[in-house]
């Protein structure tokens, strides 16, 4: 029997390396072959930067003709960019899909197990011996306390890692155990020094202690907490759901909001937004705030919405060759461009959006922004630097998730 598994197992193994090392092999070279592309493309984009710079040091261009030219050169970039995404896109699509070895994988793994329900002993197979779960029979109490034992003797093995004492003492407070869950943490502040990290949980610890009251003493460490780190996750989570049971659904929507809004990444963002929509809905139920469209909570929006129109006195003006692009940008001294589009000008009025995929930079998106301007230039060349006979048009102080009229009322001199 054990010549005949072994048989079966390199049948098997001969049968998928056979089927997957082409798929991966064709699957690395596309991959490749992208990678060369925006090698290339980056590569030209550097070299084109460079000639700019050299032109304006030497003061054949001055700095408001060197900023469109190398605007310019960034939109190209970014148009090349997303051009060779579409044709990977069809590259790939045309190429040997994945479901072609998934379903060879299948067959053969099918046809093994037909061999071996004829051939083997598929009732041992069917039937087999159940392994020793060493936690079998245990209820939730019997493995929390096996798993306290474990993380005891870690911590007595290596008596100077606060991070094995750290995860100690929320395991004492999940185990109920909360004067040794103080002390754990006691323990962690001696090793690294006293931080909110620390005496957030501390104080849950004498919260629940003390039958979740708030005490002088557990106020006390919130505060010394707070004060280290205002938007430390663990500390306002227990103002938050102490202020939750006290029916003060104010004070808890604050305290979650802030950890919400932070830019802290062991945050369970989903469980947040959900208890701060509890919080709300208890709020309206109370009469704690009225339950209308100006104080329901709404979701950030980073889409801008719009549509493009020419003046009457300009509209013989506009060509189906024209090229119309359409950027929103910050309000500062800087005005860097946040997001950009571009379209062919066949007919007016047209609509386009502009969001955090239109964006020139990772660094620089629609969604950081809250006022932006936004501007719209017909151009007559297919470039961004404005031009004679070129129509410009601007609205200013608009909001991402606005929809906006925008008119072509100017015309380039």
């Amino acid at each position: 029997m054990t010549t005949f598994w072994i048989l079966i197992a390199l049948v098997v193994l001969v049968g998928l390396v056979l089927i997957w090392i082409p798929h991966f092999r064709q699957q690395k070279g596309l991959a490749k072959a992208e990678d060369v592309r925006q090698s290339t493309n980056l590569a030209l984009y550097k070299e084109r930067l460079a000639n700019l710079e050299l032109e304006l040091a030497n003061q054949s261009l001055d700095q408001t003709e060197f900023d469109a030219l190398k605007a310019e050169l960034e939109l190209s970039l970014l148009q090349d960019i997303k051009q060779g995404g579409k044709a990977s896109a069809g590259l790939n699509k045309n190429s040997r899909s994945l479901a072609w070895p998934l379903l060879m994988s299948v067959m053969l793994l099918a046809v093994t197990a037909f061999m071996y329900h004829r051939l083997g002993a598929f009732e041992e197979l069917a039937n087999p011996p159940v392994a020793n779960n060493p936690h079998a029979g245990m209820n939730p109490e019997q493995l929390m306390a096996q798993r306290l034992k474990m993380m005891e003797a870690a911590v007595a093995a290596e008596p100077e890692n606060s991070q094995a004492w750290f995860s100690l003492g929320h395991a004492y407070i999940s185990a109920g155990q909360y004067d040794k869950a103080m002390t754990a943490f006691d323990k962690v502040m001696a090793l690294v020094g006293t931080y909110a990290e620390m005496l957030g949980p501390k104080a849950t610890a004498l919260y629940y202690k003390n039958d979740q009251q708030m005490t002088p003493e557990v106020q006390a460490l919130i505060d010394q907490a707070l004060a280290l780190d205002p938007k430390d996750p663990s500390t306002l989570l227990l103002v938050g759901m102490d202020a939750f049971f006290s029916s003060d659904f104010t004070k808890a929507v604050t305290a979650w909001e802030t950890i919400l809004t932070s830019d802290r990444p062991d945050v369970d963002r989903e469980a947040l937004a959900n208890a701060i929509a509890t919080a709300r809905m208890r709020m309206q139920d109370s009469g704690a705030i009225p339950n209308d469209e100006t104080h329901r909570p709404t979701a950030q929006v980073s889409e801008l919405t719009v549509t493009v129109s020419v003046k009457p006195e300009l509209a013989t003006q506009v060509q189906a060759s024209d090229t119309l692009f359409v950027f929103a940008r910050t309000t500062d001294g800087e005005r860097i461009p946040l997001a950009v589009t571009k379209v062919k000008a066949d007919a007016m009025p047209l609509t386009v959006k502009l969001d955090d995929s239109s964006a020139m930079s990772s660094d620089h998106k629609l969604s950081g922004a809250k006022v932006v301007d936004v501007i719209a230039l017909l151009s007559k060349s297919g470039t961004v630097r404005p031009q004679t006979g070129d129509l410009q048009g601007r609205v200013a102080s608009v909001k991402p998730g606005e929809q906006i009229q925008l008119m072509l009322d100017v015309q380039v001199q």
